[in-house]
């Protein structure tokens, strides 16, 4: 009987390869983890900035340049895209209303005032303080909270409300940005507005002399 010759490609035709991670119920790994040493020193590095500002700083082009290299970092390094699935873009937009609320807050909570070398200074009172590192460390409090007992709570309010896990990452991340810059507008606003108003007061004053 003659042999018949098998061509061993015809089973991986008929049954191509499958995917062994098909089947994984794990799922993708999720961007709303344990904080890295990484996260806490930009945290740091911006409550440091805060807390400079306790005493009265000169708003020069320094005090505008340091946060906002600071904020494009931050964008630099965790807002590579944004997510769009389900209602990501609610909670993405929700979140940077809050940030915008507390950036407005603070901003008018910091005390501004005309200073002596045609600049104008500013310093952050407690609620100012508070306002920013409310919106700054948002994010650790978020990774703190789903690495101490409200994971599931978390997983099961995304999974009712259409939110992926990289939603929450990335509307942390623009909440505490639009915070960061839009106080820094108003603080500068303001600090126009002051010299602004000293100017007028000083140009008034050899008229009713």
């Amino acid at each position: 009987m003659a042999s018949v010759a098998v061509n061993p490609w015809v089973e991986l035709k008929i049954n191509p390869r499958f995917n062994p991670g098909a089947d994984d119920g794990i799922g993708p790994k999720e961007d709303h983890g344990a904080m890295t040493i990484t996260d806490y020193l930009i945290n740091a590095i911006f409550v440091l900035v805060v807390a400079r500002q306790a005493r009265e700083r000169e708003l020069d082009r320094r005090s505008i340049l340091v946060p906002l290299i600071l904020v494009f970092f931050v964008a630099q390094m965790y807002l590579h895209s944004i997510p769009t699935s389900g209602d990501d873009l609610v909670l993405i937009g929700l979140l940077a209303a809050v940030g915008l609320t507390l950036g407005i807050a603070s901003g008018f909570a910091t005390h501004v005032r005309a200073g002596e070398n045609g600049l104008a200074v500013a310093r952050v009172g407690w609620l100012a303080a508070t306002l920013l590192i409310a919106g700054i460390g948002s994010r650790m409090v978020f990774a703190f909270a789903v690495s101490h007992g409200l994971r599931s709570d978390i997983t099961s309010f995304s999974i009712a409300h259409h939110i992926s896990a990289a939603a929450w990452p990335t509307a942390l991340v623009l909440m505490a940005i639009c915070e960061v810059t839009t106080r820094i507008a108003i603080v500068q606003l303001r600090g126009r507005q002051a010299m602004s108003e000293q100017t007028a007061v000083t140009a008034a004053i050899p008229a009713t002399a």
